[in-house]
């Protein structure tokens, strides 16, 4: 299974457990309704290690925890969207 499948379905089963719809989730993460649609549905070909963070911060986790060999069961939603600690100056978001 490569990484992003893994990080969509991922997504996909935290945004559920806790009962988040797409625009939830898109909303704490930070990012835009439209991309994080399409993460979570595995069309995207590439995705920034910063977009990887904050999708992994939303729900209380590192990042080694969301693409680690097990999710962990004890999750917890973030209060607000995090800033990454990665800055990338003048890229698109992909």
């Amino acid at each position: 299974m490569s990484t992003l499948v893994l990080i969509s379905s991922r997504i996909k089963v935290l945004r559920t457990r806790h009962g988040l719809t797409q625009e939830q989730a898109a909303e704490l993460t930070g990012l835009a309704y439209k991309h994080y649609q399409s993460i979570e549905a595995g069309r995207r070909k590439h995705i920034w290690l910063e977009t990887v963070e904050r999708l992994a911060r939303a729900y209380g986790l590192e990042v080694h925890e969301l693409v680690g060999p097990e999710l962990p069961e004890n999750t917890a939603l973030a209060k607000q969207a995090s800033d990454s600690k990665i800055h990338y100056k003048g890229r698109r978001e992909s």
